[in-house]
């Protein structure tokens, strides 16, 4: 499938060498201020053209609001964005026809599909995609923001086996991180990843990271007891993007370790209200969240396509051969992957908010 939500309901389509990609936004509340240029931000975020080794192709990311907006404000009907690719280059891909390049998804998608997936930068298995995740993201925020008040953000906490030396950063640390050429609040970790990614590219290789994603205080009862938890949903929205291998919320796999009496956030009284006292466990009890700030951190594997030699099968000749990939590709698909775990998440809570009733459908009249 490429739609997720219940009510906010999100359709991706597109392939990375095709014309375009795009998404239609279902449900989007009547009356939210939306203008492009919150949407164009969202895109340039993801572009990192500033270091062209993680974007050497560095599209200008030409977009149009095809449906659903009208003077600025959304109408409560679907809201189409098309994002022009203007900057494919298909040649490299000729002599990988048929012969899946390893860790990437040809293989699957030929199991699957037979001959009739597009190979070209992946087809649908692109990085390429989560640019329409972006800008469903971009308004998603804008509900948000303009309802119940959240904002989301996301940053890089390792890259390449460098990883932050902090742990004391705030929220509008991390915000402040998306000014540097790297968003890392750890400007030593920054400097020290940035060479660590010159280094592969001259390797031609790729490295992994890990990034985190942020909210601001989530007003409680997001999400449902069991099979609709919200950290359930959070997790299937993220792990759908293509890189991504691993999620934890709060402290995650360190809860493991700890015992009760260390991992148990404490429940006490702020300004009247029950609250936590830390918030090791990442925002939600019980599936739903609680008055908490969400945080979670995931990780991403390398970019498959590399420039070293890589053992494959030639599926018309069902033999083994040897392929390296002469194309363009991102040292590490963290950067831009981060921002798309970020939009998923805004995309979901949106949906849960108005599950709960906690989102009108008209906004403003």
């Amino acid at each position: 499938m490429s739609s997720i939500g219940v009510v906010f309901r999100v359709t991706t389509f597109g392939e990375s060498h095709g014309p375009a990609i795009g998404v239609v936004i279902d449900g989007v509340p009547a009356g939210i201020e939306l203008r492009e240029d919150e949407i164009r931000r969202e895109l340039n975020r993801r572009r990192f053209c500033q270091l062209p080794i993680l974007n050497p192709r560095c599209e200008d990311e030409e977009f149009q609001i095809l449906s659903g907006v009208k003077d600025g404000f959304t109408e409560g009907t679907p809201i189409a964005i098309v994002i022009w690719n203007k900057r494919a280059v298909s040649d490299y891909y000729q002599e990988l026809w048929m012969k899946p390049r390893p860790g990437h998804a040809d293989l699957a998608y030929y199991l699957k599909f037979g001959r009739f997936y597009d190979h070209r930068g992946g087809g649908r298995a692109s990085g390429r995609e989560t640019a329409a995740r972006i800008a469903a993201g971009a308004v998603a925020k804008a509900v948000l923001r303009q309802t119940i008040g959240v904002e989301v953000i996301s940053h890089l906490v390792e890259i390449g086996g460098v990883a932050i030396n902090r742990d004391d950063y705030t929220f509008e640390d991390v915000v402040k991180a998306w000014e540097k050429p790297l968003p890392m609040v750890d400007d030593e970790a920054m400097n020290r990843a940035i060479e660590v990614l010159i280094n592969a590219v001259k390797e031609g290789d790729s490295v992994g990271g890990i990034g985190e994603v942020l909210t601001t205080e989530v007003p409680p009862g997001l999400g449902e007891p069991v099979f609709d938890k919200l950290k359930a949903d959070i997790a299937k929205a993220v792990m759908s993007i293509g890189s991504a291998v691993g999620i934890e919320f709060g402290l995650g796999f360190r809860l493991a370790r700890m015992r009760g009496s260390e991992a148990n956030d404490q429940v006490i009284l702020r300004n009247g209200r029950p609250r936590l006292a830390t918030n090791r466990i990442g925002g939600t009890l019980g599936g739903m969240s609680i008055g908490e700030p969400i945080r979670f951190r995931v990780a991403f594997k390398p970019t498959p396509s590399i420039r070293k030699p890589q053992r494959t099968v030639d599926l018309e000749k069902m033999e083994e051969t040897t392929i390296v990939f002469r194309g363009r590709y991102d040292v590490s698909t963290a950067p831009k992957a981060i921002l798309a775990a970020e939009a998923m998440t805004a995309i979901v809570l949106v949906d849960h908010a108005m599950r709960a009733g906690l989102i009108p459908r008209v906004v403003r009249k």
